[in-house]
């Protein structure tokens, strides 16, 4: 956690917020391009189309994934998260849309 604090500590907050906002509405996007995907190569085992697009859509989607993931540490400290919040945004990654819920709803300065 000291290595990504580190980093994220050259950026203003107001940078680390806008690409927190960025990176969850891109993994919900890509979580829904995945979904077509899954959708398509059940209905067409057999081609190869399909198994292109859904290889490059789960890698994209891995990549937004774990970007989100990183950037709770950074985010937790400027939004001042308790550990209830922290865990409920990173249970919430595993759940379809639900990051556009968390960018929304929790990551906010003033919220009750």
């Amino acid at each position: 956690m000291n290595i990504i604090e580190k980093y994220f500590s050259r950026y203003a907050d107001d940078k680390v917020i806008k690409c927190f906002k960025q990176i969850c509405i891109a993994e919900a996007v890509s979580w829904f391009f995945l979904f077509t995907a899954m959708i398509w190569i059940r209905y067409d085992r057999e081609g190869l189309l399909p198994t292109i697009y859904i290889i490059i859509i789960g890698n994209i989607h891995g990549l937004f994934f774990t970007l989100y993931l990183l950037m709770i540490l950074p985010i937790r400290k400027i939004y001042r998260w308790d550990d209830e919040d922290t865990v409920f945004a990173l249970v919430s990654a595993f759940f379809p849309f639900a990051t556009i819920w968390i960018e929304k709803k929790l990551a906010q300065f003033n919220r009750e």
